[in-house]
């Protein structure tokens, strides 16, 4: 696809870096010289320099006969600007603006269907609502949900003296549920794609997939609590903080906010009437013990450094009793992190471009099945999709069995009906099934892609 990026901050570059290992054709327009002069040299773009809400400049970057604009600059009134304008001169294009004010999430239905947009995203806010589901089942590593919330993927560590250590999947499906499937597992960095006579082994990192009520009946005959966090603290008091304190405190989750700036900390007392809110510096270890912190069960270390969050937290997690979520914002040190064993890890970038690459993906798609639902696990090493079918085609009323899947492809569930099928060879596809595939391939863009 013919793509173009209005802003090359943190986040454009990001959805650069991944627009192009999905092979699209990428523009990039930026007011800061330097930036455009980095990104073009390290990356196979053309750059532009100025304002991408002029139309001259989109013009100039072949505004035409573009299929896509994302509109990523720090404004958001540039990026609905710079879509209204591509909308109105190009009726064809798809565009994407982020829209981070909360002034402006609570119209943003609003704001696409009256520009016609094609989509807006806010990182922050698709960051709190990650960091609530952890909060919520504090047990998991990760949450990723399909088929509108229907069907649940986690990953949690296999604690030391665990009840699952030694026994293989067969036997644990005997032991528990067999509406579940353990599809992936992390070892030592390694991943593994798991057969019946796989044995589990301490530190291992398992990852499920089941429907909600099954992941919790799964938890309970191994002996692990879930209960949601019901005190969490916040350290730092940004628009994420904002956004994950009003949906904590809505659910009846009490939070404590610690933010160092008095201005700051006013307007949030004003915005948020049922939240705590403390003037000081979260990195105190005085203060912490003074605001209770070993009374709580839920941690988030959100101050805008990425180092601040990650002491902070492997500080905090011998003291925190259920749940610690550290907000990192660089995404070029994966491996690096992963020897520091923190709890949970949320990126606003990642999901930005998570969910802007899953778009895309689907638009480009003219085939018989779309990609409704994308993420991507493990640095980036699998991703995990979910396909609807709304045609008969080659790959339906085929067993799966029959089927030349390629190595690396796991068929994780078929939801029909409102019931999760955790599939075997003689099941089969059908029209208006939701698909659900885990795979170490990167780039798929439509079921078809899962044969050789």
């Amino acid at each position: 696809m013919q793509i173009i990026v209005v802003g090359c901050g943190k986040v454009g570059r990001n959805i650069v870096t991944q627009l192009i290992k999905e092979n699209n054709n990428v523009t990039v327009i930026d007011t800061n010289a330097d930036l455009i002069h980095h990104i073009s040299t390290n990356y196979d773009v053309m750059g532009i320099i100025g304002n991408g809400s002029s139309f001259n400049v989109l013009r100039q970057a072949d505004l035409k006969h573009a299929d896509m604009l994302i509109a990523v600059t720090e404004s958001d009134e540039v990026n609905l600007l710079t879509c209204v304008i591509a909308k109105l001169n190009n009726s064809g294009c798809h565009t994407i603006a982020r829209v981070r004010s909360p002034h402006y999430s609570e119209e943003s239905h609003f704001l696409q269907k009256g520009l016609n947009l094609s989509m807006t995203i806010n990182p922050e806010l698709e960051a709190a609502k990650e960091m609530t589901r952890l909060l919520n089942f504090p047990t998991a590593i990760d949450i990723f949900s399909f088929a509108k919330d229907r069907i649940d993927m986690l990953r949690f560590r296999v604690p030391q003296r665990s009840m699952l250590i030694g026994i293989s999947l067969k036997q644990l499906a005997q032991l528990t549920t067999n509406n579940l499937l353990i599809c992936i597992i992390e070892r030592n960095s390694e991943i593994i794609v798991p057969n019946g006579d796989t044995v589990i082994m301490s530190g291992d990192i398992l990852t499920i997939m089941a429907m909600p009520s099954d992941v919790e009946e799964f938890f309970r005959k191994i002996g692990v609590k879930t209960n949601k966090a019901e005190n969490v603290m916040i350290v730092g008091g940004g628009a994420t903080s904002y956004y994950l304190a009003k949906l904590l405190s809505s659910r009846n989750i009490h939070v404590t906010i610690i933010e160092k700036d008095m201005k700051r900390c006013e307007e949030l007392v004003d915005a948020l009437p049922d939240v705590t809110v403390d003037c000081g510096d979260g990195t105190d270890r005085q203060l912490l013990d003074e605001e209770h912190l070993e009374n709580m069960d839920g941690f988030v270390a959100c101050t805008g450094i990425d180092e601040v969050n990650a002491i902070l937290s492997l500080y905090v997690m011998n003291r925190v009793k259920k749940k610690v979520v550290t907000k990192l914002n660089h995404v070029d040190f994966g491996e690096l992190l992963d020897n520091l064993h923190l709890d949970s890890v949320i990126n606003p970038k990642e999901i930005t471009a998570q969910k802007i690459v899953q778009y895309v993906r689907a638009a480009g798609n003219s085939m018989e099945s779309n990609v409704e639902t994308l993420y991507r696990l493990m640095n980036g090493r699998v991703e995990a999709m979910e396909f609807f079918i709304d045609k008969d085609s080659l790959v339906t009323g085929q067993k799966l069995v029959d089927m030349k899947i390629k190595d690396g492809v796991i068929i994780a569930g078929i939801l029909r009906g409102g019931r999760l099928i955790i599939p075997g060879g003689q099941d089969e596809f059908r029209i208006g099934d939701t698909v659900i595939v885990v795979t170490t391939h990167i780039g798929f863009h439509d079921i078809y892609n899962i044969l050789k």
